[in-house]
Protein backbone atom coordinates (compact mmCIF):
# COMPACT_ATOMS: atom_id res chain seq x y z
CA UNK A 1 0.00 0.00 0.00
CA UNK A 2 1.55 3.31 -1.01
CA UNK A 3 -0.31 5.74 0.78
CA UNK A 4 1.10 6.70 4.79
CA UNK A 5 -1.39 6.08 7.43
CA UNK A 6 0.82 6.34 10.56
CA UNK A 7 0.13 10.15 10.95
CA UNK A 8 -3.74 9.60 10.58
CA UNK A 9 -6.77 9.18 12.69
CA UNK A 10 -8.59 6.14 13.08
CA UNK A 11 -11.33 5.73 15.09
CA UNK A 12 -14.14 3.15 16.00
CA UNK A 13 -17.89 4.23 16.67
CA UNK A 14 -19.70 2.11 19.97
CA UNK A 15 -23.60 2.31 21.05
CA UNK A 16 -25.03 2.21 24.47
CA UNK A 17 -25.75 -1.17 25.09
CA UNK A 18 -29.50 -3.02 26.48
CA UNK A 19 -29.77 -5.67 29.53
CA UNK A 20 -26.68 -7.92 30.26
CA UNK A 21 -26.59 -9.52 27.07
CA UNK A 22 -25.39 -6.62 25.41
CA UNK A 23 -23.35 -5.67 27.78
CA UNK A 24 -21.47 -8.48 27.86
CA UNK A 25 -21.20 -8.30 24.00
CA UNK A 26 -19.32 -5.13 24.23
CA UNK A 27 -16.86 -5.51 26.90
CA UNK A 28 -15.43 -8.86 24.24
CA UNK A 29 -15.87 -6.05 21.75
CA UNK A 30 -13.69 -3.83 23.39
CA UNK A 31 -11.41 -6.47 24.74
CA UNK A 32 -10.53 -7.11 21.34
CA UNK A 33 -10.77 -3.86 19.51
CA UNK A 34 -8.66 -2.47 22.36
CA UNK A 35 -5.62 -4.60 20.65
CA UNK A 36 -6.19 -2.09 17.05
CA UNK A 37 -5.19 0.86 19.34
CA UNK A 38 -7.74 3.22 17.82
CA UNK A 39 -7.22 7.16 18.07
CA UNK A 40 -10.55 6.54 20.15
CA UNK A 41 -13.54 5.25 20.66
CA UNK A 42 -17.19 7.43 19.82
CA UNK A 43 -20.61 6.27 21.83
CA UNK A 44 -23.71 7.22 20.03
CA UNK A 45 -26.63 9.02 22.37
CA UNK A 46 -30.45 8.35 21.61
CA UNK A 47 -32.96 10.76 22.77
CA UNK A 48 -34.89 10.26 25.89
CA UNK A 49 -33.59 10.35 29.37
CA UNK A 50 -32.81 6.65 29.24
CA UNK A 51 -29.57 6.48 27.11
CA UNK A 52 -27.97 9.57 28.35
CA UNK A 53 -26.94 7.60 31.40
CA UNK A 54 -26.29 4.94 28.87
CA UNK A 55 -23.97 7.01 26.92
CA UNK A 56 -21.63 8.18 29.57
CA UNK A 57 -21.32 4.71 31.25
CA UNK A 58 -20.00 3.18 27.90
CA UNK A 59 -17.81 5.99 27.70
CA UNK A 60 -16.50 5.03 30.82
CA UNK A 61 -16.71 1.08 30.18
CA UNK A 62 -14.35 1.99 27.05
CA UNK A 63 -11.96 4.13 28.44
CA UNK A 64 -11.60 1.44 31.35
CA UNK A 65 -11.11 -1.72 29.26
CA UNK A 66 -8.64 0.03 26.52
CA UNK A 67 -6.84 2.37 28.04
CA UNK A 68 -8.17 5.10 24.85
CA UNK A 69 -10.10 7.98 24.96
CA UNK A 70 -13.86 7.97 24.13
CA UNK A 71 -16.01 10.77 23.28
CA UNK A 72 -19.68 10.51 23.81
CA UNK A 73 -22.21 11.89 20.62
CA UNK A 74 -24.11 14.92 22.09
CA UNK A 75 -27.23 15.75 20.55
CA UNK A 76 -29.46 19.14 20.30
CA UNK A 77 -32.33 16.97 21.39
CA UNK A 78 -31.35 17.18 24.70
CA UNK A 79 -33.14 19.57 26.81
CA UNK A 80 -31.87 22.63 28.10
CA UNK A 81 -29.11 25.06 28.44
CA UNK A 82 -28.38 23.98 32.27
CA UNK A 83 -29.05 19.62 31.19
CA UNK A 84 -26.50 20.09 28.60
CA UNK A 85 -24.39 22.35 30.80
CA UNK A 86 -24.49 19.41 33.60
CA UNK A 87 -23.77 16.55 30.81
CA UNK A 88 -20.62 18.48 30.01
CA UNK A 89 -19.40 18.76 33.72
CA UNK A 90 -19.89 15.75 34.05
CA UNK A 91 -18.02 14.63 30.71
CA UNK A 92 -14.91 16.74 32.02
CA UNK A 93 -15.52 14.85 35.18
CA UNK A 94 -14.76 11.82 33.45
CA UNK A 95 -11.23 12.97 31.78
CA UNK A 96 -13.34 12.75 28.14
CA UNK A 97 -11.45 15.47 25.98
CA UNK A 98 -13.00 14.80 22.98
CA UNK A 99 -17.11 15.53 22.15
CA UNK A 100 -19.53 14.98 18.87
CA UNK A 101 -22.00 17.46 18.82
CA UNK A 102 -25.16 16.84 16.54
CA UNK A 103 -28.43 17.98 16.04
CA UNK A 104 -30.19 14.55 16.43
CA UNK A 105 -32.86 12.54 15.27
CA UNK A 106 -35.87 14.04 16.51
CA UNK A 107 -38.32 11.77 18.70
CA UNK A 108 -41.98 10.82 16.99
CA UNK A 109 -44.14 13.49 17.94
CA UNK A 110 -41.42 16.40 18.41
CA UNK A 111 -41.75 19.08 16.00
CA UNK A 112 -38.49 20.59 17.09
CA UNK A 113 -35.34 20.19 19.09
CA UNK A 114 -35.13 21.44 23.05
CA UNK A 115 -32.86 25.03 23.10
CA UNK A 116 -31.15 24.57 20.44
CA UNK A 117 -32.14 23.77 16.51
CA UNK A 118 -28.97 23.21 14.83
CA UNK A 119 -25.82 21.85 15.52
CA UNK A 120 -23.84 24.89 15.02
CA UNK A 121 -25.67 26.34 17.53
CA UNK A 122 -24.98 23.61 20.41
CA UNK A 123 -21.34 24.21 19.14
CA UNK A 124 -21.08 27.23 19.89
CA UNK A 125 -22.56 27.08 23.62
CA UNK A 126 -19.75 24.26 24.18
CA UNK A 127 -17.45 26.84 23.35
CA UNK A 128 -18.35 29.85 25.12
CA UNK A 129 -18.94 27.56 28.08
CA UNK A 130 -15.62 25.74 27.72
CA UNK A 131 -13.78 27.20 25.38
CA UNK A 132 -10.91 24.53 24.24
CA UNK A 133 -11.83 21.95 27.08
CA UNK A 134 -13.07 19.68 24.32
CA UNK A 135 -11.87 18.71 20.85
CA UNK A 136 -15.11 19.08 18.93
CA UNK A 137 -16.31 16.45 16.14
CA UNK A 138 -19.32 17.30 13.87
CA UNK A 139 -20.78 15.04 11.68
CA UNK A 140 -21.49 15.53 7.70
CA UNK A 141 -23.34 14.07 4.83
CA UNK A 142 -21.33 13.20 1.37
CA UNK A 143 -24.47 12.19 0.13
CA UNK A 144 -25.94 15.12 1.97
CA UNK A 145 -28.63 15.40 4.99
CA UNK A 146 -31.75 13.23 4.02
CA UNK A 147 -34.06 15.99 5.42
CA UNK A 148 -31.84 19.06 3.63
CA UNK A 149 -33.89 21.68 0.52
CA UNK A 150 -30.70 21.25 -1.39
CA UNK A 151 -26.85 20.23 -1.52
CA UNK A 152 -26.16 23.73 -1.92
CA UNK A 153 -28.02 24.39 1.47
CA UNK A 154 -26.62 21.60 3.00
CA UNK A 155 -22.79 22.66 2.45
CA UNK A 156 -24.14 25.46 4.28
CA UNK A 157 -25.32 24.25 7.56
CA UNK A 158 -21.47 22.48 7.59
CA UNK A 159 -19.88 25.44 7.15
CA UNK A 160 -21.90 26.83 9.38
CA UNK A 161 -20.81 24.21 12.12
CA UNK A 162 -17.31 24.77 11.54
CA UNK A 163 -17.62 28.62 11.46
CA UNK A 164 -18.66 28.08 15.20
CA UNK A 165 -16.36 25.99 16.36
CA UNK A 166 -15.97 22.48 15.01
CA UNK A 167 -12.40 21.12 15.21
CA UNK A 168 -12.84 18.18 13.05
CA UNK A 169 -15.76 16.44 11.29
CA UNK A 170 -17.47 12.63 10.94
CA UNK A 171 -19.41 11.84 7.76
CA UNK A 172 -22.35 9.73 7.59
CA UNK A 173 -21.18 6.40 6.08
CA UNK A 174 -21.33 6.12 2.19
CA UNK A 175 -20.02 3.45 -0.66
CA UNK A 176 -19.08 5.76 -3.10
CA UNK A 177 -16.23 7.38 -2.73
CA UNK A 178 -16.42 10.30 -5.42
CA UNK A 179 -19.27 11.24 -2.93
CA UNK A 180 -16.67 11.72 -0.13
CA UNK A 181 -13.81 13.92 -2.68
CA UNK A 182 -16.61 15.96 -4.23
CA UNK A 183 -17.89 17.02 -0.77
CA UNK A 184 -14.43 17.84 0.34
CA UNK A 185 -14.18 19.91 -2.92
CA UNK A 186 -17.31 21.86 -2.13
CA UNK A 187 -16.47 22.68 1.34
CA UNK A 188 -12.97 23.27 0.76
CA UNK A 189 -13.94 26.13 -1.96
CA UNK A 190 -16.06 27.84 1.02
CA UNK A 191 -12.88 28.08 3.21
CA UNK A 192 -13.49 24.91 5.10
CA UNK A 193 -9.75 22.99 6.41
CA UNK A 194 -10.52 21.06 9.39
CA UNK A 195 -10.10 17.30 8.88
CA UNK A 196 -12.73 15.65 7.37
CA UNK A 197 -12.45 11.82 8.28
CA UNK A 198 -15.20 9.02 6.13
CA UNK A 199 -17.74 7.14 8.44
CA UNK A 200 -16.79 3.35 7.43
CA UNK A 201 -19.55 1.20 7.65
CA UNK A 202 -18.63 -3.05 7.56
CA UNK A 203 -21.35 -4.97 5.72
CA UNK A 204 -22.06 -7.71 8.32
CA UNK A 205 -25.54 -8.16 8.19
CA UNK A 206 -27.23 -6.68 4.80
CA UNK A 207 -30.57 -6.58 5.84
CA UNK A 208 -30.04 -4.39 8.80
CA UNK A 209 -27.32 -1.79 6.66
CA UNK A 210 -30.20 -1.76 4.05
CA UNK A 211 -32.71 -0.67 6.54
CA UNK A 212 -29.76 1.91 8.14
CA UNK A 213 -29.15 3.28 4.67
CA UNK A 214 -33.04 3.71 3.35
CA UNK A 215 -33.25 5.98 6.99
CA UNK A 216 -30.21 7.88 6.69
CA UNK A 217 -29.84 8.29 3.30
CA UNK A 218 -26.82 5.86 2.25
CA UNK A 219 -26.82 5.08 -1.38
CA UNK A 220 -26.55 1.31 -1.78
CA UNK A 221 -25.41 1.04 -5.71
CA UNK A 222 -27.28 -1.14 -7.03
CA UNK A 223 -24.43 -3.59 -8.22
CA UNK A 224 -23.76 -3.83 -4.28
CA UNK A 225 -27.23 -4.56 -3.75
CA UNK A 226 -27.75 -7.04 -6.59
CA UNK A 227 -24.81 -9.19 -5.04
CA UNK A 228 -25.47 -8.93 -1.45
CA UNK A 229 -29.69 -10.37 -1.83
CA UNK A 230 -28.16 -13.10 -4.66
CA UNK A 231 -26.21 -14.49 -1.37
CA UNK A 232 -29.56 -15.04 0.47
CA UNK A 233 -28.39 -16.36 3.87
CA UNK A 234 -24.92 -17.06 3.16
CA UNK A 235 -23.38 -15.14 5.78
CA UNK A 236 -19.61 -15.91 4.76
CA UNK A 237 -20.09 -15.00 1.28
CA UNK A 238 -22.13 -11.15 2.75
CA UNK A 239 -19.27 -11.16 4.88
CA UNK A 240 -16.19 -12.03 2.00
CA UNK A 241 -17.81 -9.77 -0.46
CA UNK A 242 -18.47 -6.87 2.54
CA UNK A 243 -14.69 -7.05 3.52
CA UNK A 244 -13.16 -6.89 0.05
CA UNK A 245 -15.90 -4.22 -1.20
CA UNK A 246 -15.49 -1.99 1.69
CA UNK A 247 -11.67 -2.93 2.31
CA UNK A 248 -10.99 -0.94 -1.49
CA UNK A 249 -13.48 1.86 -0.39
CA UNK A 250 -10.71 2.39 2.30
CA UNK A 251 -8.11 1.88 -0.27
CA UNK A 252 -9.25 4.19 -2.55
CA UNK A 253 -9.98 7.19 0.21
CA UNK A 254 -6.66 6.99 2.14
CA UNK A 255 -5.17 7.18 -1.36
CA UNK A 256 -6.77 10.29 -1.78
CA UNK A 257 -6.14 12.08 1.05
CA UNK A 258 -8.46 11.33 3.53
CA UNK A 259 -7.03 12.18 7.49
CA UNK A 260 -8.41 9.18 8.74
CA UNK A 261 -11.35 6.25 8.81
CA UNK A 262 -14.09 5.89 11.12
CA UNK A 263 -15.48 2.79 11.92
CA UNK A 264 -19.13 2.18 13.23
CA UNK A 265 -18.90 -1.44 14.81
CA UNK A 266 -22.39 -1.77 15.79
CA UNK A 267 -20.85 -3.39 19.00
CA UNK A 268 -19.24 -5.92 16.95
CA UNK A 269 -15.00 -6.61 16.62
CA UNK A 270 -14.56 -8.83 13.77
CA UNK A 271 -15.79 -6.50 10.97
CA UNK A 272 -13.48 -3.90 12.25
CA UNK A 273 -10.67 -5.79 13.11
CA UNK A 274 -10.70 -7.82 9.92
CA UNK A 275 -10.37 -4.30 7.92
CA UNK A 276 -8.04 -2.83 10.10
CA UNK A 277 -5.70 -5.76 9.45
CA UNK A 278 -6.29 -5.83 5.65
CA UNK A 279 -5.61 -2.39 5.83
CA UNK A 280 -2.44 -2.93 7.58
CA UNK A 281 -3.29 0.42 9.46
CA UNK A 282 -1.39 1.16 13.01
CA UNK A 283 -1.72 -0.54 15.96
CA UNK A 284 0.82 -1.86 18.83
CA UNK A 285 -0.52 -5.70 17.60
CA UNK A 286 1.43 -7.62 14.53
CA UNK A 287 -0.71 -7.24 11.43
CA UNK A 288 -1.21 -10.68 10.38
CA UNK A 289 -4.08 -11.90 8.58
CA UNK A 290 -7.35 -12.18 11.31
Amino acid sequence: MSHDVSHNDFSIELFPPKGPKGEARLEDALRSLAELHPAFFSVTFGAGGTTRSGTLDTVKKAMQITGRPAAPHLSCIEGTEESIGELLDSYKAAGVKRIVALRGDLPDGMDKPGVFNYANELVAFIKRRHGNDFHLEVGCYPEYHPASVSPAEDVDNFVRKVRAGADSAITQYFFNADAYFNFCDEVAAKGVDIPIVPGIMPINDFGQISRFSAMCGADIPRWVRQKMESYGDDTASVQAFSRDLIGRLCERLLAGGAPGLHFYALNKAEPTVALWYDLKLPGPTAHNAA
